[in-house]
């Protein structure tokens, strides 16, 4: 097998998906793994293989490298996240637990067990899917702005660990709201950031995405909007931020008018 490689999770719809179209017009061979079911354009995509596993659990997460068969792997895409709205306090213990085990301890984990073969070959290709949110206390979005915080610095220190590996990139991908299908399984759709009509499309995201991994960046914030709003983020109080975000996502903001 001459191809490079590639694993993609959260590939079924949105930013994955994109993702996915990308590296098999760049000659990679593919393994896309989701939790749900694939859209059908990601079946006419050549030399893919597809796995719907629950990247939540370890087990899932091994599912996933079994499928490998042990193949080296030259680029991980690890975009696999879940939302989560509405107050806290309300909240299913299994609903806000299933986020962080999704976008942190499964993310987690993969890693590890690429990046540690990465690091023995001495070369690969890492994009992780992170948010602005991270950047933003998440009213309303507590658990998922959380797990986004993590994620953004977890990966900065990886990188930082890394940096005597110079064949090895970790880039971290922070966009904005998108339009994709992640509002509605969020429970967010009558807010209104899940309204909103000026979302990013998931194909330019990826794209940054893309373009910042082969360049070598060590991240990128999607849309200029979204970099002002990051670094509006830095420097005011997190009650400021956090009130914003309140007016964006709380359950039936988006049927406030203006």
């Amino acid at each position: 097998m001459t191809s490079k490689f590639a694993i993609i999770t959260g590939a079924s719809t949105g930013i994955g998906a994109e993702l996915a179209r990308i590296a098999a017009n760049e000659g990679y061979d593919l393994l896309l793994v989701a939790d749900t079911p694939f859209a059908d354009n990601a079946t006419s995509l050549p030399n893919v293989s597809r796995l719907e596993a629950d990247l939540a659990t370890i087990e899932g997460v091994d599912l996933l490298l079994a499928a490998a068969n042990g193949r080296p792997v030259d680029l991980l895409c690890a975009n696999a996240g879940h939302g989560l709205g509405g107050p806290f306090l309300e909240q299913q213990t299994q609903d806000w637990l299933h986020v962080i085990d999704t976008n942190v301890t499964g993310t987690v984990y993969l890693l590890q067990k690429i990046l540690q073969a990465m690091a023995a070959r001495g070369e690969g290709k890492v994009l992780v899917t992170g948010s602005i949110a991270g950047w933003v206390p998440g009213s309303f979005s507590a658990v998922y702005n959380g797990t986004k915080a993590f994620i953004d610095n977890f990966t900065a220190a990886l990188r930082n660990e890394l940096k005597d590996h110079p064949g090895i990139t970790i880039t971290t991908l922070e966009p904005g709201p998108v339009e994709t299908e992640f509002f509605h399984r969020a429970g967010m759709d009558d807010t209104k950031v899940g309204q909103a009509e000026n979302k990013s499309d998931p194909a330019d995201v990826a794209q940054d995405g893309w373009d910042a991994l082969m360049a070598g960046k060590a991240s990128i914030i999607s849309g200029w909007k979204n970099k002002l709003q990051v670094a509006a983020a830095g420097v005011l109080p997190q009650s400021v931020p956090a009130q914003q975000h309140r007016q964006m996502a709380q359950p039936g903001s988006g049927d406030d008018k203006p």
